[in-house]
């Protein structure tokens, strides 16, 4: 297990928090709130700031330090009283040691005043792991992105513009490691022009470091006893540093409209990530409504396949696991999801192998090892082995989470309505059914899953179909003791409605959606090697696989597992820009990338979609709205549609 993920925090006789590790106070023992009032709101103008946002505008800030989170409740506090309606406010703040949710719940209820958006940073403050976890607040006017870990590990992952920096930390004497050359040249890269900083220390040093990064810094009263703090603004060069096919596209002129393909889970949380930002959205799906598809499984599994390796894929795993979990949070429990953990069981000494070697790359929080007897009192049923349990995971129905993403003011639901064809004509993107037009605007986003080939803009994308069949067990008195998901080479989940969901089979080369016979044999042969006890419980020798219910769908994979999301390029005239990487791929051409406008994906979420899908809309309305990006850039960029052109002109095909 990973040491201390978490504060260690002693409490003093005025019930304040002190950082064990740093041998320093949180906040000002005068009045923290007043102090951040003074130094940060003050120092960096955002009461006058906030007020004069436009019309749907955004500000963004920075912060070093998290905390208790007071900056942060203190800027929406502020934002809520002064900004216009429809301004948006980013907070991307990083934190080495967060709180636990116990000791933030202490240490907020030292501020009375600030109880309503203290209780909803607790509603929301679940899963919250290493790497980069979004947190959304106010039906998305306010939306919060913690960089868990090291400020000089997580600062270079982060693609944003910041417009305030909130300079906060430890004092300089007790946290030397955080005040570095290397800080300051990461907060001046990803600093807007003239964007302003503030911070309680006056330490020669910092203000030395900020000058030589490009900040103008002055020296001015600092708050209550404090002779000096230092503010200024930042008067450097602003670089982009992105490769033109990884550069963000221009914003899209005309209209904040759009139009999303499919209403899957990858469709309902593209179009509801971009109606919480004020863009009215159509979204069109063939069949009778949302979820009707893949998307319908009556119980779906949070279930967290990662690496100890830092992988692309296993940081977009934690990162959208918590984003899904925290979505999760306003779904009835019981019914539409349930936390009751997974289970991975440790079938064999390869995965056990695997078990452990996770076990101590990550927070116990997020995943720790049981032994047989745990794992049995845990699951209410016998087993044949221990494995890794996951106690945040679970599982949810998604036809209900599809639901409530699509339930929006903008968001309209137009069903029966197959796009067979795009055009773009005078600036926006219609979609046709043979002669029939269906609806048009200035974007659009395919979240068909494997059918967006159909389109010629996404002909080129290595998309591939699994076939997958579950089936659905009557619960039984003795089955339904199980208490936890328990995943093998297959899954059961506790009963939902009187019936276990138990899945799932792979079949690569079908073609056909009708249920087999076959492969729910296959299914419950998955659930024997499961637990021989639970297969018991449900009386498995007396069910014929003829006679279960089930279902079927298409997953939807890219070569690499990971999803396919972003901005979409002409592929001819892609392969015809960068053509000299085909002769050397260390070249960087500076011709701007042949962007198709407005035309966007979210695809190839696999088995996975349930924790990349939510994510997804995320990371798309970043793209679109020039905002920060929820995961590091690196895996923005292993997401990219642009990838497979890349490899494709390196490698000479």
């Amino acid at each position: 297990m990973t040491d201390h993920p978490h504060a260690q925090l002693d409490w003093d006789e005025q019930g304040q928090p002190l950082s064990r590790g740093f041998g320093d106070v949180y906040f000002s023992r005068a009045s923290g709130l007043e102090e951040t009032r003074y130094v940060f709101l003050g120092h960096n103008g955002l009461p006058l700031r906030f007020a004069a946002l436009p019309a749907g505008g955004r500000l963004s800030i920075g912060e070093t330090g998290f905390g208790t989170g007071l900056n942060f409740l203190c800027a929406w506090q502020l934002f809520e009283r002064t900004a216009p309606a429809d301004a948006r406010l980013h907070f991307v703040s990083v934190e080495k040691y967060p709180l636990t949710r116990a000791d933030l719940q202490r240490a907020l209820a030292l501020w009375p005043e600030l109880a309503p958006w203290a209780e909803a940073l607790l509603e929301q403050y679940v899963a919250v792991h290493p790497g980069f976890q979004r947190l959304v607040f106010a039906g998305g006017r306010v939306v919060l992105t913690l960089l868990v870990g090291d400020v000089l590990e997580r600062l270079p992952e982060l693609d944003a513009r910041i417009d305030a920096w909130f300079l906060d930390g430890f004092a300089p004497a007790k946290n030397p490691q955080m005040w570095t050359p290397e800080l300051f040249a990461e907060l001046a890269r990803l600093s807007a022009p003239g964007a302003s900083l503030a911070t309680f220390t006056s330490a020669g040093l910092v203000r030395r470091g900020l000058l030589g990064a490009g900040f103008a810094m002055q020296r001015v009263k600092g708050f209550g006893q404090k002779r000096e703090m230092l503010a200024g603004r930042f008067e450097g060069a602003v670089p982009d540093a992105a490769k033109p096919w990884f550069a963000r596209p221009p914003r899209p002129a005309g209209t904040r409209e759009a139009l999303v393909i499919g209403a899957g889970l990858a469709g309902c949380a593209a179009a509801a990530s971009l109606a919480r930002r004020g863009w009215r959205v159509t979204l069109l799906e063939r069949r009778d409504g949302v979820a009707e598809e893949t998307s319908g499984n009556p119980q779906g599994v949070l279930y967290l396949k990662l690496s100890a390796h830092g992988t692309a894929l296993s940081r977009l795993i934690v990162a959208g696991f918590g984003f899904t979990r925290r979505l999760l949070q306003r779904l009835e429990a019981g019914h539409d999801w349930s936390p009751c953990g997974v289970l991975q069981l440790a079938f064999d000494a390869r995965e056990a192998a695997r078990q452990a070697e996770l076990a101590a790359a990550f927070p116990g929080d997020l995943l720790h090892n049981l032994s047989r007897a745990q794992a049995e009192a845990l699951a209410g049923v016998a087993l044949d082995s221990g494995g890794l349990f996951y106690p945040e995971a679970g599982w949810v129905h998604p036809p209900a989470l599809c639901a409530q993403l699509a339930d929006h003011p903008n968001i309209r639901l137009l069903s029966h309505r197959e796009v067979l064809e795009l055009r773009r004509e005078n600036g926006q993107w219609c979609a046709r059914s043979g002669d029939r037009s269906l609806a048009r605007a200035p974007v659009a986003v395919l979240c068909g899953a494997a059918d967006i080939a159909r389109f010629p803009e996404t002909a080129g994308l290595p998309l591939k179909r699994i076939r997958g069949q579950i089936s659905r067990l009557p619960a039984t008195a003795a089955s339904s003791h199980l208490k936890t998901v328990l995943c093998a080479e297959g899954y059961v989940a506790p009963p939902r409605d009187g019936e276990h969901t138990l899945g799932a089979s792979f079949r690569f080369e079908a073609s056909e959606l009708a249920l087999t016979v076959e492969e729910h044999a296959e299914n419950l042969q998955l659930l024997r090697e499961i637990s021989a006890d639970l297969a018991g419980r449900l009386q498995l020798e007396r069910l014929d696989p003829a006679a279960l219910d089930g279902r079927a769908g298409f997953r939807c994979t890219s070569p690499d597992y990971l999803p396919i999301v972003g901005p979409l390029a002409d592929a001819a005239a892609f392969a015809e820009a960068y053509a000299v990487l085909g002769k050397d791929a260390r070249q960087v051409p500076q011709r701007p990338c042949p962007w198709l406008e407005g035309l966007y994906v979210s695809s190839g979420h696999g088995s996975r979609g349930l924790l990349s899908a939510p994510l997804a809309g995320e990371l798309l309305a970043a793209w679109l709205d020039d905002e920060p990006l929820p995961v590091p850039r690196a895996v923005a960029e292993a997401c990219h549609p642009n990838r497979f052109g890349l490899r494709r002109l390196i490698r000479g095909k």
